[in-house]
């Protein structure tokens, strides 16, 4: 177990350290979420509008991923962190909201191709090495994301500014970025098989139900890093820099039970897992809505975290089984386009919820949208590629 885990580390170094260095980035920006909506005067509406501009630049960065990746080769990784450590200085400068939308619209750009040309590499690996790497590297981002939520939260209450946070977070980020960088390519490019680009035929029953898995875990784990630090402190009346335990708990959290889905996987086979997960998901953001004290809340996020974390990288492994191998590429980035917008749906809708309803009644909603999984994975072990 100890050399294989070794050998996967070894494998997918760049993608591994590139995934981290996105967490620091998230959840430093997690945890300082109620400066940097005070800095900007902005309401729950606005600040959740403020967020799609995020989604704007996630979405570009999904176009633009694999030419990038192909022209940029080896060096694609470590330039992508260095960028994602200029945008993390941005927020300094949002001191409206009308500033803020550009500054998260840069941000979502700069990470979001960070994040996707990592998961680009991480696939290559997996196929050229034959190994199981997906659910080891997201566990790395799960991991310095709650680390960095955490470490944040701890100046804050030292009595750090913004603008002494956002620099020595960034060179966390730039520090990981060079590490990312490869003497030679590790792979060779990926390549059309047979010519084929949009096969006739493709099965959309099976691609829609994992794109609509993917899409709301992709809402709920985003909401609860975006808002979960402003509901500690406003909600439930704690200092400053305590909100940052949450975002914390759900990075620690995820990254223990990614590294145990590979074991459960294995045990209990792809479809059982969505599916509890998605139980246990609905649970915990229900228990998270009517917590009256923190740790109540932040157990709430546990329980919601567990059942997130391997939902997104076990669903995709589901949907490759469920189609066949012509279609399986193919396949799976139609559900990764679809469902990769609940990432940076998520925080603005649950702005838009709680500015007219409270944060409790949004977090409800996380709840609502959390038990679609459970038909959807029931749905699509009765279908056939």
């Amino acid at each position: 177990m100890a050399k294989t885990l070794l050998r996967a580390l070894t494998v997918s170094r760049g993608p591994i350290l590139a995934l981290g260095a996105v967490g620091v980035v998230w959840g430093t920006f997690a945890a300082m979420v109620p400066v940097i909506k005070i800095q900007a005067q902005a309401s729950d509406a606005a600040f959740g509008a403020a967020l799609l501009g995020s989604a704007a630049g996630g979405m570009v960065a999904m176009y633009i991923a694999p030419k990038l990746s192909e022209t940029l080769g080896r060096f694609v990784l470590p330039l992508l962190a260095g960028l994602s450590m200029v945008v993390l200085q941005l927020p300094i400068f949002a001191a409206s909201t009308a500033l803020l939308f550009p500054v998260m619209v840069a941000l979502g750009m700069a990470v979001a191709s960070l994040d996707i040309n990592a998961n680009l590499r991480i696939s290559q690996l997996e196929e050229r090495h034959g190994l199981h790497l997906m659910n080891l590297n997201h566990a790395m981002f799960s991991l310095c994301f709650g680390t960095a939520a955490l470490f944040v939260a701890a100046l804050r209450q030292s009595g750090w500014s913004i603008a002494q946070v956002l620099p020595l977070m960034g060179g966390v980020v730039l520090v990981l970025g060079l590490l990312t960088f490869e003497a030679r390519d590790p792979v060779v490019p990926d390549t059309d098989e047979d010519g084929a680009h949009e096969t006739p035929g493709l099965p959309w029953r099976p691609i829609l139900l994992v794109a609509l898995m993917l899409f709301v875990s992709f809402v709920g784990e985003n909401a609860i890093e975006s808002w979960s630090a402003l509901f500690l402190e406003r909600e439930l009346g704690g200092a400053a820099g305590q909100g940052g335990f949450g975002p914390s708990t759900l990075g620690f959290t995820m990254a223990t039970f990614r590294l145990l889905g590979h074991l459960g996987t294995q045990r209990l086979g792809e479809a059982r897992v969505v599916l509890w997960s998605g139980v246990l998901g609905v649970i915990g953001a229900l228990i998270l809505s009517q917590a009256q004290t923190q740790p109540i809340a932040l157990f709430g996020i546990a329980v919601t975290a567990i059942g997130m974390a391997v939902i997104v990288p076990t669903a995709t492994s589901l949907l490759g089984k469920r189609v066949s191998r012509r279609h399986r590429s193919l396949a799976i980035s139609r559900a990764w386009m679809l469902g990769f917008v609940g990432f940076f749906v998520g925080p603005s809708t649950i702005g838009f919820v709680s500015d007219h309803f409270g944060l409790r009644v949004a977090f409800l909603c996380v709840a609502g949208m959390l038990s679609v999984i459970i038909p959807a994975v029931l749905s699509l072990t009765r279908t056939r590629g």
